[in-house]
């Protein structure tokens, strides 16, 4: 893999996130007039009736941004059973953070742990005042301090780089496309179980729920793919550069690969922000969830470690 230098892979993640910024109404908005243009019989109500809905939508959308937004963190922690992880109790952890963070220029994020003996970590926030580290109660007491540090400095890694800003924008956006998505099937179910006539409409609108539900779907998958990949590259090779020692970071990996399941994760946006997917299920499995993942397979990047 190319090397690419840390204000690059920020320049990028920031590109990224204002496109998806705009993307996002634009697509939201074009589902909407596709689906008012097959429920309308008198096609030259169609734009009028975009127009109308154009601000309601757009109004609705910023709502839902802005309390996901101002509240991603709480929820974050709730769908991961984080707590805060107490300083006095863990000065090995802290010390471990706050020494990086010191090398790096970096403000101290705050610290969180999942109660699991599970190892896995995973770093989230949008901005400084939310940027923090989670690691998982297993992952602190199964490894070493080399190896601590490695998955510390690679989730320090993914907050220097703007990773986890793209991430949690994604994770929102995803979560309106399946609200909507769930709208659909609703309206799917409620068309599909009345009586209808030659005059009822409601074929149509099953029609187009289905379609909806699929975008919606097809989006969501694609917006979980086009965080790249290569992110979770680019944080093992930040890592390494920063702790200078890409076989302790290799060796953790391994570890973590053993046993990465979180019991308290069921949501897979949430579940693209760890350092490995924390799921139970067969990841050797062909599947189209494998065919999506977020998450690059862990012995390529441990190869590509020990040959840093």
């Amino acid at each position: 893999m190319a090397y690419v230098g840390i204000q690059t892979q920020i320049l990028r993640n920031n590109r990224n996130t204002t496109l998806l910024l705009l993307a996002f109404p634009v697509l939201l908005l074009a589902m909407v007039y596709v689906f008012l243009y097959f429920i309308n019989k008198d096609k030259t109500q169609v734009g009028p009736a975009f127009v109308t809905a154009v601000p309601f939508v757009l109004a609705g959308t910023a709502i839902w941004f802005a309390i996901a937004y101002f509240s991603h963190t709480s929820l974050i922690r709730m769908a991961t059973g984080a707590q805060p992880l107490e300083r006095r109790e863990h000065m090995r952890v802290y010390n471990l953070v706050e020494n990086l963070c010191i090398s790096q220029g970096m403000p101290m994020p705050k610290v969180y742990l999942i109660e699991d003996d599970s190892l896995n970590a995973y770093a989230s926030g949008i901005n400084e005042a939310s940027y923090a580290v989670t690691l998982s109660r297993g992952i602190i007491n199964k490894m070493n301090d080399a190896e601590l540090e490695g998955v510390i400095a690679h989730e320090l890694t993914h907050i220097r780089n703007r990773d986890v800003r793209l991430l949690i924008i994604s994770i929102v956006f995803v979560g309106i496309f399946a609200f909507l998505a769930q709208i659909a099937m609703r309206n799917l179910f409620y068309a599909g179980g009345r009586r209808r006539d030659k005059e009822d409409n409601s074929g149509v609108i099953i029609i187009v729920a289905i379609a909806v539900t699929a975008i919606a779907y097809l989006i969501s998958l694609l917006l979980r793919f086009g965080i790249s990949r290569r992110r979770e590259y680019m944080a093992d090779a930040g890592a390494a550069e920063m702790t200078r020692n890409p076989l302790a970071l290799a060796s953790a990996l391994r570890k973590i690969s053993e046993d990465p399941y979180i019991e308290a994760v069921r949501n897979q946006d949430v579940a693209q922000l760890f350092i490995d997917h924390p799921s139970a299920e067969d990841k050797s499995s062909f599947s189209l969830e494998s065919l999506f993942a977020t998450h690059p397979p862990i012995d390529k990047r441990i190869k590509a470690l020990e040959a840093f």
